[in-house]
Formats: C-alpha cells, sequence, structure tokens
C-alpha cells in the first residue's frame, strides 16, 4: 500500500539580516561555501568540542555535508544558515537550527566561528538573530542548546542569549575524536515565552 502520509516541508530558508551580520542559506553547489565549510568543521578547536558521526576530512565530504543539510531543511528537519559580515560578506561562521520537531515545537541550535572571527561576538550575533527567526518564523516554543563540559566559552553565548543552563546530561556528547568514549554535555534553553535578551540595538529582517 503506498505511503500517503503528507511530508512536512519547509519553504525556501529566508536570509536573515541584523547585528552586522548576515545570514543565508549554505548552497552546496557553492565552491567557497564547500570550501569554508571544510576550513571550520577541520579546525582544532572545532574538533576539540565537537565529534560529528561523519567528520569531514576533504571536499568532497564537506559538499556532502552541505547537501545532506540542505536536504534536512527541504524536509523541514533543520535550518543550515552561513554566517556573514553584512558590510563585506566575508564568511564567519555557521548556525543552525536542527532536529525540529514540529509536533512539540522544538529545535536544538548549534553553532562554530571561524578562528579570524572568534572574539568579535560572530556566534552571540548569530544565535539571537536565528533563535527570534526560530521563534516568530517557525513558531517554534523551545529552543535547546548543548555543550562538553568545560566550553566556557559557548556556556557564555548561551547565557549571554538567554538560553538558561537546566542541567548536566552525563555521558550525553562524545569525546574530542572518539565514537568509542562519552563526556557530560550542559543542557541549555530558551522559551519563546522568556523575556528577549538584550542585544545590540538594531532590527532584525527576513528576505524569501
Amino acid at each position: 500500500m503506498a505511503d500517503t502520509r503528507k511530508r512536512t516541508r519547509f519553504r525556501p530558508l529566508p536570509e536573515l539580516h541584523c547585528h552586522g551580520l548576515h545570514l543565508r542559506p549554505w548552497d552546496p553547489a557553492s565552491p567557497a561555501d564547500v570550501d569554508v565549510w571544510l576550513r571550520g568543521t577541520t579546525d582544532p578547536e572545532f574538533r576539540r568540542w565537537n565529534t560529528p558521526l561523519r567528520p569531514v576530512t576533504d571536499r568532497a565530504g564537506a559538499r556532502e555535508a552541505l547537501r545532506a543539510r540542505a536536504e534536512q531543511a527541504a524536509d523541514g528537519g533543520a535550518a543550515s544558515f552561513r554566517i556573514e559580515d553584512a558590510g563585506t560578506g566575508t564568511a564567519l561562521g555557521h548556525i543552525g537550527v536542527n532536529e525540529i520537531r514540529p509536533a512539540l515545537r522544538v529545535g536544538r541550535v548549534g553553532y562554530w566561528v571561524l578562528p579570524e572571527a572568534r572574539g568579535r561576538g560572530v556566534a552571540t550575533r548569530a544565535l539571537l538573530l536565528a533563535a527570534r527567526w526560530a521563534f516568530t518564523g517557525l513558531g517554534l516554543h523551545r529552543l535547546e542548546l548543548d555543550h562538553a563540559v568545560g566550553h566556557e566559552a559557548s556556556c557564555r553565548v548561551a547565557e549571554r542569549c538567554g538560553f538558561r543552563y537546566e542541567g548536566t546530561m552525563r555521558g550525553a556528547a562524545f569525546a574530542a575524536d572518539r565514537h568509542d568514549a562519552f563526556r557530560d554535555a550542559h543542557l541549555h534553553a530558551r522559551l519563546a515565552t522568556d523575556p528577549e535578551p538584550r542585544g545590540p540595538a538594531t532590527t532584525a529582517r527576513a528576505t524569501p
């Protein structure tokens, strides 16, 4: 019997502008995007705190990772954005709203910043922008954020963006560069009903 269940699909992801940043969907067909993704996910600091199920090691792997994210966006399961400087278009990093569960109106955010862009509040500004869109554009009620215990920079970003610390999850993340060992992670979360964090005094806008 044919499966007649309807699949939930996103409209095309918007481009988001605020806080001096431009967030746009990644393009798997763009060599520049592939190179940025490869550089970001092979950076030693990224690898210190993140152990993907399929680590990216070359351009082919980076392209495949971006294709998978585009498919997840089309199916309504995730939304991935390249972070750019609004004035120059220079790539700064990545932010995504992942593991979206429409029935529960819950998603999980993740981000990374390129080495040369660190220390400029990029992750904080991008998270404020992406969270606002997730609550207003996607209609989510809860956004979760987790990071390995010890990643103090990510903890500070979460707190600045209104993601309250909710506890320590035991053995919830892979150890660095290992799939056979685990480490604890901190769980943060923010609700659509929580007060809006105080951020840069600019107005967000989205373009289709």
